[in-house]
């Protein structure tokens, strides 16, 4: 318990660093942020509209104050938390990101399940057969997972399997609720190809901690204790190398829930990547300073989340 509130003080202190740099990185930077915002076709009144809106002329710990308000307590109808109007759409900010959030949720988690499990089972294998076929041909398929880039690996997907041999339909965002066939068939392509450049990962660490743990002594006093392979993997070798696994499985899912730009841009999906993208080529600074937050939240939460994992794994640590 006392390690979970260490953890939960951490993470809260980390956010609020968070908030602190991303303020300072867009407001006390030395330009007219308020320029920025308003964009090419900006005229004198809504220029000062902008500068009153986020409180510009005040001192720098008045509009610190003011961006956490926003935030906190939401400004302007909007919901909260709220960092103002989106100045590409005109809509809230956090409305924007509730919209595009649950596509890339719908990407990202099934895709997890996917890398972890495929990354995990094959580094196993091989380190079970050290030196074999198998692992020699496992090591060459991560390597060459880990070398091709993903927006290659996505066209040459949607070339062979949607417009070539039609095995799957055109990539697109269907909400579960009105199909799942019809929402998992479109993103089929996108689990794949997320999960074809994150599992190699964790082929190589899953290779390199079950190879260690394979050759302690405690592993081969259960194997001549006539424990069957099966079991000292399972039992001892998985267990002991789950720690490091959930550690690495945590930063990647908090990133990619930060937003998978490249999967999103790739297949037309119009998840929270794209929707930063396309902030980030409009100088939309409200949303992206909601999307800089949100994925902060999400890589906080995801590594607390691995150090309850790693507590319930390892003994050790309890």
């Amino acid at each position: 318990m006392r390690r979970l509130l260490s953890r939960l003080v951490v993470g809260v202190l980390t956010l609020v660093a968070v908030s602190v740099l991303t303020f300072l990185l867009f407001f006390a930077v030395p330009r007219d942020p308020a320029a920025a915002m308003c964009a090419k076709s900006c005229d004198p009144a809504r220029l000062e509209r902008i500068r009153d809106e986020w409180g510009l002329s005040e001192p720098v710990p008045v509009q610190y104050l003011s961006f956490v308000r926003k935030i906190v307590t939401g400004a302007d109808g909007c919901p909260v938390p709220c960092l103002g109007r989106s100045y590409a759409t005109g809509e809230p900010v956090s409305t924007v990101l509730a919209t595009t959030l649950p596509v890339t949720v719908s990407v990202v988690v099934p895709a997890a399940v996917l890398w972890m499990t495929c990354g995990v089972l094959l580094g196993t294998l091989a380190a079970a057969r050290p030196g074999s076929v198998t692992d020699r041909l496992v090591g060459a398929l991560s390597l060459a997972g880990l070398a091709l880039p993903l927006y290659l690996v996505g066209a040459v997907l949607l070339l062979i399997l949607v417009y070539g041999t039609g095995t799957l339909p055109p990539p697109g965002w269907t909400p579960p609720a009105e199909g799942p066939g019809r929402w998992a068939s479109g993103l089929v392509l996108p689990w794949v190809t997320l999960a074809a450049m994150l599992a190699p990962g964790y082929t190589r660490l899953a290779r390199a901690q079950v190879g260690d743990v394979l050759s302690a002594d405690f592993v081969r006093t259960a194997a001549a204790k006539g424990l069957t392979g099966r079991a000292v993997i399972g039992r001892h070798a998985l267990r002991a190398s789950a720690g490091p696994l959930a550690t690495l499985a945590a930063l990647d899912v908090g990133a990619a829930l930060g937003g998978t730009v490249i999967t999103e841009s790739t297949f037309g999906l119009n998840g929270l990547g794209r929707a930063v993208l396309v902030a980030v080529r409009a100088d939309d600074l409200p949303l992206m300073l909601g999307a800089v937050l949100l994925a902060a939240v999400f890589v906080v939460g995801a590594n607390a989340i691995a150090d309850g994992l790693q507590a319930v794994i390892d003994p050790r640590l309890r």
